[in-house]
């Protein structure tokens, strides 16, 4: 299908297995309370450590430092295989190195985690699309951890499983789950938190001096616009978040995007006008699942960390009154 996401995605997810567990040093804080201290500690904590990420079978591992200066997040991310690709950000302009091409593409992420943009936000209800439980103590990295199950009420979303150090609440591993199978997984090997980052463990690990620059148009991360597009069959709990006009990469068309959250899940919904170019129907990387018809004058895409058959049926679903 036509490519209408940045060419490198950020992710990090996944779940299964449901249990309970008892005993006065998990009861002090409640699941709430975790992923409130959680999401604080994603937003304001430093970190050095070694990832290994693992999506439809094959795993891969990053080298990652992280910090945040007078709110402006300075992050590197380092492939330890394969092409070598790392990615610098500093604040929302972010530079990919492709050392092997000798190109350093330049994109915006706005304000998104590259490891952390699906957690649970303040948004999720709990008790209604989902259920949060404390399951047990474990150990990842070499620290104390409690971990975390978030169970779906309905087939709509996936289920995930989020292990916090006990000590700061900041997530060491992360799982996403369909049917009971992980179907991704982020988990760090090692980690040192709240450690001093100095500015030339930031700086690229490359002289990019002869490198190609390639700049993702500005334009491209879209202007909020009104729409009169609506789904008529949105799953329980989904609700349109933003609406936003954007011009895809390596082209002038303009399309429509709504995204659609239930605080957890996300789906994005691109309308655009049909070109008779449009890859119908279902596809699927990771945990990522796609759907495309046509309609009339318009060409529909939805896309979104969530199973196939609520891709479908938002994308079938949407409607102009």
């Amino acid at each position: 299908m036509r490519k209408m996401l940045p060419s490198f995605t950020r992710s990090l997810w996944l779940v299964v297995g449901f249990g309970c567990v008892s005993g006065p040093a998990l009861a002090d804080k409640l699941p709430r309370d975790w992923l409130d201290q959680m999401g604080a500690a994603v937003q304001s904590m430093s970190y050095e450590g070694t990832v290994i990420r693992i999506k439809d079978g094959s795993a891969e591992a990053l080298k990652v430092v992280h910090t945040v200066k007078d709110g402006v997040i300075m992050e590197k991310v380092v492939a330890q295989e394969g092409n070598g690709l790392e990615i610098i950000r500093n604040g929302n302009e972010v530079h990919c190195i492709l050392p092997d091409r000798k190109s350093v593409l330049v994109e915006e992420w706005n304000d998104q985690s590259t490891l952390y943009s699906t957690l649970p936000s303040s948004e999720i209800r709990f008790g209604n699309e989902y259920d949060v439980a404390i399951v047990r103590k474990d150990r990842v990295a070499g620290r104390d951890a409690i971990m975390l199950a978030i169970r779906p009420h309905d087939d709509y979303r996936y289920g995930h499983r989020i292990w916090l150090d006990t000590e700061t609440s900041f997530p060491l591993q992360t799982q996403l789950i369909s049917e009971g199978v992980a179907i991704e997984q982020v988990k760090f090997a090692d980690i040192m938190l709240n450690h001093e980052i100095h500015a030339s463990a930031l700086e690229p690990s490359y002289s990019t001096e002869n490198f190609t620059w390639l700049r993702q148009p500005s334009g491209h991360q879209g202007t909020v616009v009104e729409t009169s597009w609506i789904s008529d069959a949105l799953p329980i709990g989904f609700r349109a978040v933003s609406t936003h006009e954007e011009t895809l990469q390596d082209s002038a068309e303009v399309v429509t995007h709504i995204l659609f959250s239930d605080g957890l899940a996300n789906v994005s919904v691109f309308i655009a006008a049909n070109s008779g170019k449009q890859a119908l129907g279902s596809a699927r990387v990771g945990g990522s699942n796609s759907y495309g018809i046509e309609l009339g004058d318009f060409e529909i895409t939805a896309i979104g960390e969530v199973p196939a058959m609520t891709v479908e049926q938002i994308a079938t679903s949407m409607r102009q009154p």
